[in-house]
């Protein structure tokens, strides 16, 4: 068979999955406009009697359970009458306001695993217990508590270890990042499904990035300035293994995937610390699961916008309560999302992410109406998305910098730019994908890098609406930078650039020549 006839077959295979995921989209959103009738009419014929045991246990079990017990990371433990009923009030509270169980997406955008959002009929069966005096009810009606294999949420690791040493995080003052590295001693490659980590001081710790290095960089690094850990991740050294945020539940990468460990390797913990008003020590433990055997593709992330908005111009004027940037990545080749998350800082008010197929049709990917600072947590797609070649991934993330958003870090509010402390701003929705054709993955790759290092007009971004796009008007980080150049000269070297910038500087300079000039521009 010809090339040409297979790549016409392939192009009808792929059209034909699309058609049938319009239809079939069609039938989902059909099945779920009647649902929510017939939800209605439940809530409506609620039992005269709603009882712990019958009503409230299937509930407490399938969406608090996990991580309210003990070693997890809720406060308190919800796992029979005693403990429910003493917090009865509380749970029907925060289940009225939706805060609790967290959960953020907007159902309709996008289909994911684990969904821990409470149905309408299930909020009203809590309140009108609650308004009832929470009655037991009969244990013989009981549902079978859930039984977990260990103290970890994962179930019990295929290795655990600590830092040596702990941390010192100062009371206050402005966010700390700095790295600490823990060896592994594994002789053999390895690939990592997943990461569990349990900080020493949650208070301070607001999140992880875990890295490997495998040349030694970080232990050379290690302790340089007289304490534990050290400031600056060389690019080189930076291979992810992903990473855990405040609010955060640990998950085992979809489809037998795994991030690559070779053999001797140290694990790298890049943690964003915020200071809660006294010093705290932390020492963080990890868990760490491989997978049983090399998983057959390669997995990468891409960011809309990239970079967390770096190249995206984001300066927010005081008072302004619907601020936007925006991003988009075309894939190059047939993708398959296979998870999504988000991030933002305080100012962050919603995410909407979708892709515009090639025939010009949008499907929803992703949605928060509400974003929380204080929950960030990665969400794996029941089935993974097929995204044709020449498909566009867009986000549109939108900010509130009023006096009216409780989150706002300053009384009253002021001008917000970049930047990567917690009262700074930045903004990306991220997707993990494979390509549909392992083959094709190096082209998916390539395409990513030159993405995440803002050679194209998407890897840009920019703002939305009343703003200007950032890699016209010279906002960005090269525009930011370009306005450093103190003497004029059209040059900009490593003594005018201030240390937050630093380590953009490298790889802005792509002659490597010491100098970021016109030609690095380009």
């Amino acid at each position: 068979m010809s090339e040409t006839i297979k790549k016409q077959l392939k192009s009808i295979v792929v059209a034909l999955a699309v058609v049938s995921y319009f239809f079939c989209g069609q039938a989902t959103a059909d099945e779920k406009a009647k649902e929510a009738k017939t939800e209605e009419k439940k809530i409506e014929n609620l039992p005269e009697k709603v009882t712990y045991h019958e009503h409230i246990a299937p509930i407490i079990y399938k969406s608090c359970t996990s991580c309210h017990r003990p070693n997890q990371v809720a406060p308190f433990s919800l796992r029979n009458f005693e403990e429910v009923k003493k917090r009865g009030r509380l749970i029907r509270r925060v289940t009225k306001k939706k805060f609790m169980p967290p959960w953020h997406p907007v159902k309709g955008h996008g289909d994911f695993v684990g969904d821990r959002s409470l149905t309408d009929r299930q909020i009203e069966l809590i309140s009108k217990w609650v308004k009832s005096d929470m009655p037991e009810g009969d244990p013989k009606k009981a549902p079978k508590m859930p039984t977990f294999t260990a103290d970890w949420y994962l179930g019990k690791p295929d290795l655990v270890v600590s830092m040596e040493k702990p941390y010192e995080v100062y009371a206050s003052g402005p966010d700390i990042y700095r790295n600490f590295v823990i060896p592994l001693d594994i002789k053999e490659d390895r690939w990592v499904t997943a990461i569990e980590i349990r900080p020493s001081a949650r208070s301070v710790v607001h999140h992880c990035l875990f890295y490997y290095d495998d040349d030694g960089y970080a232990r050379r690094m290690d302790g340089r300035n007289g304490t534990v850990g050290f400031s600056r991740m060389r690019l080189s050294s930076s291979k992810s293994l992903g990473g855990w945020a405040v609010g955060g539940m640990p998950y085992h990468l979809p489809m037998g995937l795994g991030y690559p460990l070779p053999k001797g390797s140290d694990l790298i913990l890049s943690t964003h610390f915020h200071p809660s008003g006294k010093v705290e020590k932390e020492k963080t433990t990890v868990a760490i699961y491989f997978a049983k055997e090399k998983p057959k593709q390669r997995f990468m992330g891409f960011q809309t916008p990239a970079q967390y908005g770096v190249f995206s111009g984001i300066s927010i004027p005081a008072g302004e309560n619907k601020f936007q940037i925006q991003g988009s990545f075309t894939v190059p080749v047939d993708t398959k999302l296979v998870l999504v998350s988000a991030h933002a800082h305080y100012l962050g008010k919603s995410m909407d992410s979708w892709a515009t197929l090639p025939g010009g049709k949008k499907m929803p990917l992703f949605r928060i109406d509400n974003w929380d600072f204080n929950w960030q947590s990665d969400y794996n797609y029941k089935k993974p998305v097929l995204l044709p070649a020449g498909t566009v991934v867009s986000s549109i993330i939108t900010y509130d910098n009023s006096k009216e958003n409780p989150s706002n870090p300053y009384d009253p509010p002021r001008r917000v730019r970049w930047g990567l402390q917690s009262t700074d701003e930045m903004g990306s929705v991220i997707f993990g994908c494979v390509a549909a054709d392992e083959k094709d993955m190096n082209e998916l790759r390539d395409a990513i890098r030159s993405h995440r290092r803002g050679r194209t007009s998407e890897g840009r971004g920019g703002v939305v609406g009343n703003g200007k796009s950032s890699s016209r008007s010279g906002g960005g980080l090269l525009g930011r930078l370009k306005r450093l150049d103190k003497n004029k000269d059209g040059k900009i070297t490593r003594d005018e650039v201030p240390g937050a910038f630093l380590k953009y500087f490298d790889r802005l300079d792509k002659n490597k020549d010491g100098v970021i000039n016109e030609e690095d521009r380009r």
